[in-house]
């Protein structure tokens, strides 16, 4: 484990874009091998927004990289944080719990509340009007979402404490597992169905993309399953009645076009859909 933690301490930057461009590419080709929906659709053409978005996301979290930097070594010279303030433990059980409690903070968080306040939700509506998710769905954000997530990553690191090689651990896993849960595969059920009670599994993410509320509320998690079971907002729905986009915003073309996504956040707000029946 000490190694693992000395070598994300200062994980090179072309070891951190191995890892990006690594996984969009096996997923990408794993998807042509096992679909779960045969989708009739240029896939470059499709890709090509959201490969923008994801570059747009990196530069933003590379110019701001330093801020990350100096707050995880403030916290971890002032021993600030959860996890400091935890009795000594075990070096695995504090790197996993300082990785799930950032989780927390970082992603399920910030998940929920661009949900919950209409202007961020505006914003994060590029993410959901994809019609067609894929692998390259996965940081499909707009620039004001990347600023947004990258304040909640902040606010994680000052509340859990997490020194930076944790926060280079957990970002790596957070690319990875963007990738796989967005990725246009099908895992058998059964096995979907086991990882979902540990790990935020693709048939339990695809369901948050579902085009109606109750579902489009739901599963916000990105790495670790527990925050939706405990707090309440796991919801399934079979993959075989999987609708994607946002039935109010329906236009695919619209949805697909960058220069209009780029302006999608400034539209008037509309509420999604209550389904009148809850699928099970």
């Amino acid at each position: 484990m000490e190694t693992i933690i000395k070598y994300f301490e200062t994980i090179p930057s072309l070891h951190r874009s191995l890892v990006l461009v690594g996984g969009l590419t096996f997923f990408w080709l794993l998807e042509g091998s096992l679909p779960l929906f045969n989708y009739k659709y240029k896939k470059w053409k499709h890709a090509v927004p959201n490969l923008f978005f994801t570059l747009t996301t990196i530069t933003i979290n590379f110019a701001l990289a330093f801020l990350l930097l100096r707050l995880s070594d403030w916290v971890t010279v002032n021993n600030f944080g959860i996890i400091n303030w935890l009795p000594e433990m075990a070096l695995w059980l504090y790197a996993l719990l300082g990785v799930i409690l950032l989780d927390f903070f970082r992603a399920y968080l910030a998940h929920y509340v661009e949900h919950k306040i209409k202007p961020l939700w505006m914003v994060h509506l590029v993410h959901h009007t994809d019609h067609k998710v894929d692998t390259t769905t996965a940081n499909r954000h707009h620039p004001i979402e990347s600023l947004i997530r990258f304040a909640f990553t902040l606010l994680g690191v000052f509340l859990v404490g997490t020194p930076i090689a944790l926060v280079m651990i957990y970002q790596a896993m957070s690319l990875i597992f963007t990738q796989f849960t967005h990725a246009n595969i099908k895992m058998p059920k059964r096995l979907d169905k086991a990882l979902s009670y540990f790990i935020v599994s693709p048939d339990m993410h695809k369901v948050h993309h579902h085009y109606r509320l109750p579902y489009t509320d739901s599963n916000y998690g990105n790495i670790f399953s527990v925050w939706d079971r405990l707090l309440g907002t796991y919801r399934y729905l079979d993959r075989e009645k999987l609708i994607y986009g946002v039935d109010v915003f329906p236009d695919e073309v619209k949805n697909s076009n960058l220069k209009e996504l780029l302006k999608q956040p400034f539209q008037n707000y509309e509420k999604t859909t209550l389904s009148t029946k809850i699928d099970n």
